[in-house]
């Protein structure tokens, strides 16, 4: 099964390993034939079973971005360049997702490709089930899960309601799961079907039917998985040429213990901005690549043109890690713009703060004076009271009582409230408090900044999603030809 696999991932380079093996004892003046031979073509590039099974051009996909800046613009964009984009849902509400899913299938046609991003919600497994409820209700046939450390019920749900049998007995699911992760213990729960006891759940709920609960066990919870690398926005600062070989291996082992008909493809994502980017990536084996932090500074990103202006100069020192206010608490991180704003230092500095004392009433009269004035621009009480209401509003009553008895998570939920301010602030765009704006981005936007400038896309106002993906994936399979050429010549050259 390995050499299968291998034949496949690399099917353009092992052409070119046999015809530099065919070359050895021809004349240097045969090199130009030969790299005509063997020269590789952008929608080449990965894995051909890949591109047939989601009908895209290159294999290639654009992630989901938080609070939807993976807009439906930049969904419909791709679709229409024959690519696939993944809408960004995390931290919004089911009734704008409605409404953008509404849009997406008003003006794409059924073989055009897109898919709805998933984000892990720990603090409200409601809101993540109702979710992929919404997603069943519209036919969604293309998932991207993010952030999970564990498969939920919401997650298998969407696997088994869309499971049955070809027409040679063949056990698939027409609702596709993409895992994005970054952890090989969680990439083993995505290489095994379903938890047998949320399988019972379900069918006990009467959410899936007995048939459908017996399939469950004859696949794997994905059909592919893209091993995230260090990366904007949530991240374990994960090297690619470790963790990307580690996943591989595992579906391979994977493979071989269930033997099941569905090969998981394993793409890579994270840091990739750059044509020598994606080339690594190809050359270690990615079945595909996926972008984030570069399709945040085009046209069709749904966040402020101030961001967008920020984040256009920008080079791969300009990030910075902070704590992530969705599991503050934990220490989790997100990596994030640092250039010219605030925002990383003083979410360092709130967590530093949260681990040292137990409440807000024991901080020290001038750090309280520096946290309300500078930070929050608003009394504690005044963001308790905002907070509160939040959690009554979102059918949370206990995290609010738990909060008025409990005074180190009452100060926990009051830092929490800088991270979702920060985050809003930098959505509206208000130059005025730019110096607190929370914008998740990596050093792969840096380093494509560098690669575009003196060209038409250093400017994000010719930057669009689709022409960045042509030209990523065309200027690629150029420098990748080019090193095979140097490889050949180099090969001549001792004969």
């Amino acid at each position: 099964m390995q050499h299968t696999l291998d034949k496949e991932n690399f099917q353009s380079f092992g052409v070119v390993c046999e015809q530099i093996n065919n070359n050895k004892n021809q004349k240097s003046t045969k090199n130009t034939k030969s790299a005509e031979l063997t020269a590789i073509l952008p929608s080449s590039l990965g894995c051909a079973s890949f591109r047939k099974d989601y009908g895209l051009k290159y294999a290639y996909l654009a992630g989901g971005m938080y609070r939807g800046i993976a807009s439906k613009e930049l969904v419909i964009a791709l679709a229409n360049a024959g690519l696939m984009g993944f809408l960004g849902t995390g931290g919004r509400n089911t009734k704008d997702i409605e409404h953008d899913i509404v849009h997406i299938q008003q003006v794409l046609t059924e073989d055009q490709a897109y898919g709805m991003n998933l984000v892990a919600n720990l603090d409200s497994p409601d809101t993540e089930l109702a979710t992929v409820e919404l997603y069943l209700k519209y036919g969604i046939r293309c998932i991207e899960a993010a952030a999970f450390i564990r498969i939920t019920p919401a997650l298998v749900l969407y696997r088994l309601q869309g499971l049955y049998q070809d027409a040679q007995g063949i056990v698939r699911s027409s609702n596709k799961v993409i895992a994005k992760l970054s952890r090989p213990e969680v990439a083993s729960q995505f290489l095994s079907p379903a938890p047998m006891q949320i399988v019972q759940q379900l069918l006990e709920a009467h959410k899936i039917t007995s048939e459908q609960a017996q399939l469950s066990q004859f696949l794997f919870m994905c059909d592919d998985i893209c091993v995230e690398a260090d990366s904007g926005g949530h991240t374990d600062r994960g090297l690619p040429a470790v963790l990307l070989p580690a996943i591989q291996s595992l579906r391979n082992q994977k493979v071989t213990e269930h033997g099941f008909a569905h090969v998981p493809r394993v793409g890579l994502g994270g840091g990739i901005g750059t044509p020598s980017s994606a080339a690594a990536a190809f050359m270690m084996g990615a079945d595909f690549i996926l972008t984030g932090s570069i399709n945040q500074c085009t046209v069709e990103a749904g966040t402020s043109d101030t961001v967008k202006s920020m984040l256009q100069h920008i080079n791969v020192q300009d990030t910075d890690y902070a704590p992530a206010g969705d599991m503050f608490e934990s220490g989790a991180k997100v990596q994030v713009l640092k250039k010219g704003v605030f925002f990383a230092a003083r979410a360092n500095k709130l967590f530093q703060l949260y681990q040292q004392y137990d409440s807000l009433d024991v901080l020290p009269d001038k750090l309280k004076t520096q946290l309300q004035d500078k930070y929050f621009s608003m009394s504690f009480d005044a963001i308790w009271q905002q907070t509160k209401a939040h959690l009554l509003t979102t059918g949370r009553p206990e995290d609010a009582t738990r909060a008025e008895q409990d005074s180190k998570y009452k100060m926990a939920r009051v830092f929490r409230w800088y991270f979702a301010h920060s985050m809003k602030l930098a959505f509206s765009g208000d130059e005025q408090a730019r110096v607190n704006f929370q914008v998740h981005t990596g050093p792969a936007l840096g380093a494509f900044n560098q690669w575009v400038k003196g060209t038409e896309l250093e400017s994000w106002q010719n930057r669009h999603v689709d022409k960045i993906a042509d030209k990523l994936m065309c200027d690629t399979a150029e420098l990748m030809n080019a090193k095979i050429q140097q490889l050949l010549a180099a090969n001549l050259a001792y004969k």
